[in-house]
């Protein structure tokens, strides 16, 4: 499975270096141009390249990773989605006082999902702070917990065999609807540093 990132930030460049070390291709893009992300990439780890946003985004799977506000710009900037997994990060927050915004009945991932059609949208990777997402998978004698839901059953065993690999252990909250509510910034889940212990 070869992976793409748009946005590469803190969480995107946390991600990045788990999946490199696992052994996946990535491709990482952000609006600033493949020539910006040249010296980053090398940092990240084997088989990691800088390209654009156009070409991150035809990966099998995809991970969107830029403010709330620069969202609805950069899927426009994507052609078509061909059926790849968009793995959805962002957290919908009012900056600078760090509030969640009212999107009303909607869940954020629920409006990526709109904003991306042909997409099949997975969130994830949102909950934890860069710092902790980067830091080692395990914690004591279990694996840190990645929690995801979504809409489509294959994309979410995908994303959660990806979890696996990386060396984290991921929890299915459910749909976009109900467990984007758990997930997203203010959520019961946001921000929880849970573990899981083997069996």
């Amino acid at each position: 499975m070869k992976i793409g990132t748009i946005g590469a930030g803190n969480i995107a460049q946390a991600f990045v270096r788990h999946a490199a070390h696992a052994g996946y291709e990535v491709v990482i893009s952000s609006k600033s141009g493949p020539a910006a992300l040249t010296e980053l990439a090398a940092t990240l780890g084997p088989g990691v390249k800088a390209r654009t946003v156009e070409e991150a985004a035809q990966a099998d799977l995809v991970l969107l990773s830029v403010p709330w506000g620069a969202v609805a710009d950069v899927l426009n900037r994507v052609p078509a989605w061909k059926n790849q997994i968009v793995v959805d990060t962002t957290n919908a927050i009012h900056f600078p006082d760090f509030k969640p915004l009212d999107l009303g009945a909607k869940t954020s991932s629920e409006i990526v999902a709109e904003q991306a059609p042909g997409a099949r949208v997975v969130k994830g990777f949102n909950t934890l702070g860069a710092a902790l997402l980067a830091a080692s998978p395990s914690e004591g004698s279990g694996q840190r917990v990645i929690f995801i839901s979504g809409d489509d059953a294959a994309a979410k065993a995908s994303v959660l065999e990806l979890i696996n690999k990386i060396g984290f252990a991921g929890i299915d909250l459910g749909g976009l609807a109900a467990g984007g509510q758990l997930q997203q910034f203010s959520g019961a889940f946001s921000g929880i540093n849970l573990v899981k212990l083997p069996a």
